[in-house]
């Protein structure tokens, strides 16, 4: 490494100071006189933590990325605590709710379902694919937001999106990206085209017998996967006649499961029957999506393993509607499951959450609109679960189903700057989140 290097005469005290300052790294000099970034948040209303009641007229001070102080009062910074070569900036919020940036753990960034989904997803290149994701990353951002779970997308391109997003590059949520692992003709699987393009689009983490599955999950994570997506039943727009019932075996439900957490990769389970979601739940997976037909068994598993809901209600109403509506696009079989599927999630996921499972707030947008993320919050609410509970599940739970509580899920000093502000409180009015007014992401305002 570089030195610094200059002539003293050791006589005085000062002279044995400036010589032992001068024989310092020159980069850890030149490291030390950068400046730095300052930004004071005045909040009128702060939750710092889900869990607690809000705080009123209180201070965020955030260097660069991170809060270094939350303090009580509207804070103006000193000349004492500040250099001239930094900036500071004081961001105005006292009229405002202020809270953690929300977390989705179930989107899928690069499409939405319509009448023209299929057709236009075959005219599309891999670059309009990535293009288009992009602006769907920062529809999910501007929506407060700030951090997602991709659970299924073309592994090449999501990976680019969340790299790119990560180093500044593009304005979007973090995300934690999947890789896939399914059965050959299960949920996860193609379907519903013609033989050949079948053989073109089949992805080569389909996986059949225990060992081919641990084969697939291990491939899944090489090239970039920071959790695996499993589906141990099968989906509503599957376009097959095979069901909602359980699909990934036993034996291969385990496999995948125990070589991921062997290579530091938590599990998601698309589940909607319950004999699927017990037997993903016995096999030690960490969160359960959707989880439509959850039965006593499943909530008993749920409570003695820790593994997380995520409920996703927001697509189930939403393939309702669509399923019912003139113009409908939908197979008879896709169509058939949907009004099925979705007319039974949200009472069943108002038992679940009364028993005392763990809940994970998450969407699945792509399904719905990207942007109207929130909306899953008033469905929730709907179904009897409390506002307090809602943001819990929407910032600590999340946290803590990714494994980033030390660095998210709360605004305490020393984690990311993940902020977002509304005018009214969501603890009051849920519907509050459905008007996020001001995003910032790791120090960085995105939205004012």
């Amino acid at each position: 490494m570089s030195q610094l290097s200059c002539r003293t005469s050791p006589k005085t005290s000062f002279t044995k100071a400036l010589t032992l300052f001068c024989t310092l790294p020159l980069a850890t000099m030149i490291f030390h006189a950068q400046a730095a970034d300052y930004k004071v948040i005045h909040a009128g209303e702060l939750l710092t933590d889900a869990s607690e009641k809000p705080l009123q007229q209180y201070s965020l001070v955030i260097i660069d990325e991170k809060i270094t102080e939350v303090k009580k009062g509207y804070l103006t910074l000193s000349e004492q605590q500040v250099l001239s070569t930094d900036t500071v900036e004081y961001i105005d919020l006292k009229d405002s709710f202020v809270m953690a940036g929300l977390m989705d753990m179930h989107v899928h960034l690069q499409g939405e379902l319509g009448p023209k989904n299929d057709s236009e997803s075959l005219r599309m290149s891999d670059a309009d694919v990535a293009m288009k994701s992009a602006y769907f990353a920062n529809k999910t951002l501007m929506a407060g937001f700030t951090t997602v779970r991709d659970l299924g997308a073309k592994p090449e391109q999501i990976y680019a999106l969340r790299d790119a997003i990560a180093k500044g590059w593009l304005s979007g949520p973090r995300i934690i990206a999947s890789g896939g692992v399914s059965v050959t003709g299960g949920h996860g699987d193609v379907d519903g085209k013609s033989p050949d393009l079948l053989d073109m689009l089949t992805s080569k983490t389909i996986c059949d017998g225990p060992y081919d599955c641990r084969r697939a999950t291990r491939r899944a994570i090489k090239y970039g996967a920071d959790v695996i997506k499993i589906t141990s039943t099968g989906g509503v727009l599957s376009d097959t006649n095979t069901g909602t019932g359980q699909q990934m075996a036993n034996d291969e439900l385990k496999e995948v499961i125990d070589a991921a957490h062997a290579l530091g990769r938590k599990v998601a389970s698309h589940a909607h029957a319950a004999e699927g979601i017990n037997a993903a739940l016995r096999a030690g997976v960490d969160s359960i999506e959707h989880g439509s037909y959850a039965n006593k068994e499943s909530i008993k598993l749920f409570k003695q393993s820790g593994a997380y809901l995520v409920p996703t209600l927001l697509a189930g109403d939403t393939v309702v509607q669509m399923a019912k509506s003139k113009g409908n696009f939908m197979s008879d079989a896709i169509k058939a499951k949907a009004i099925r599927v979705g007319n039974d999630m949200q009472n069943n996921f108002g038992n679940a959450y009364k028993q005392g499972v763990n809940i994970a707030f998450g969407t699945d947008s792509g399904v719905s609109r990207h942007g109207d993320n929130a909306k899953e919050a008033v469905l929730m609410h709907q179904a009897g679960m409390s506002n307090q509970d809602i943001l819990i599940s929407a910032t600590i739970n999340g946290a803590d189903l990714i494994g980033m509580s030390d660095s998210l899920g709360t605004l305490e000093t020393g984690k990311q700057a993940d902020v977002i502000a509304m005018k009214m409180s969501p603890l009051r009015q849920i519907d509050a989140l459905l008007d996020v007014q001001f995003v910032m992401k790791s120090g960085a305002v995105h939205k004012r």
